[in-house]
């Protein structure tokens, strides 16, 4: 469980459940998501990442990283959102989504998150997003100075002032997407849900890569039984209001 003491303590002062988050991050659906499947009601601070809202003292006294989602329960910080939806599940225990197998549930979050960094948001940038989150000098100034996360420093100098993604970047983040996504592609076989016939945080965890991902032109055309179930969630109120209603067509972002 990733929680965290802010230095912004502002925080800690909140009642019931916050969430700093973004329209177009992926991470954020997934925490919607799960907070509308559990009927919990939750304040809203959206942070509009095109704007580099997420870039400032304040926020990153909130979050060290300066990454959206955050979940604030009671004052209590939260991080990592496939934390944040393991906690809410394990803290607002009805209805459940934690599947029967629980270390295999788990093992596909860790996978999703293991991903993130070395191979969605890689593609995502480099195939849509550099260019719309491209930070002027004084913001790259202030995110340099913000950011003390080596791992996200190093990634976002990609992109910095005239640099762009290298195609070396680009083929080792589709290889790891398609690894990925080929495990996932053999373990829907004869299943509704990741876990089998019962809908749990897995789904949840994956939909938001395959939403934003299809909108960055990752193809999923080798993926039949990938494409059935991302079918499925049209019908769920989770998918329409904590991720179309936000982004009703990533393609357009």
């Amino acid at each position: 469980m990733a929680v965290i003491t802010p230095k912004n303590k502002t925080v800690e002062t909140f009642t019931g459940l916050h969430l700093y988050h973004g329209a177009i991050s992926n991470c954020s659906m997934r925490v919607r998501m799960t907070l509308i499947e559990k009927g919990l009601a939750w304040e809203s601070h959206h942070l509009d990442l095109k704007k580099k809202e997420n870039i400032s003292d304040e926020y990153f006294g909130i979050n060290p990283n300066g990454l959206v989602p955050t979940l604030i329960d009671n004052g209590v910080v939260h991080i990592e959102s496939n934390d944040i939806i393991d906690y809410l599940d394990e803290t607002y225990s009805e209805p459940s989504l934690r599947a029967k197998n629980n270390v295999e549930m788990m093992e596909w979050l860790h996978l999703a998150a293991a991903i993130h960094v070395p191979g969605c948001k890689p593609y995502v940038y480099a195939m849509k997003m550099a260019p719309k989150l491209k930070k002027t000098a004084k913001e790259q100034a202030k995110y340099d100075d913000l950011q003390k996360n080596q791992e996200l420093k190093a990634f976002h100098s990609k992109h910095a002032g005239d640099k762009s993604f290298e195609t070396s970047d680009l083929d080792k983040a589709k290889a790891i997407l398609d690894t990925s996504f080929f495990k996932l592609e053999q373990t829907l076989e004869g299943r509704t849900w990741i876990m089998g016939h019962q809908y749990t945080l897995a789904d949840i965890s994956w939909i938001p890569l395959h939403f934003v991902l299809k909108g960055c032109g990752y193809s999923f055309e080798k993926f039949p039984n990938i494409t059935r179930w991302a079918e499925t969630f049209c019908e769920k109120d989770s998918y329409k209001e904590g991720v179309l209603k936000w982004c009703p067509d990533f393609a357009e972002v």
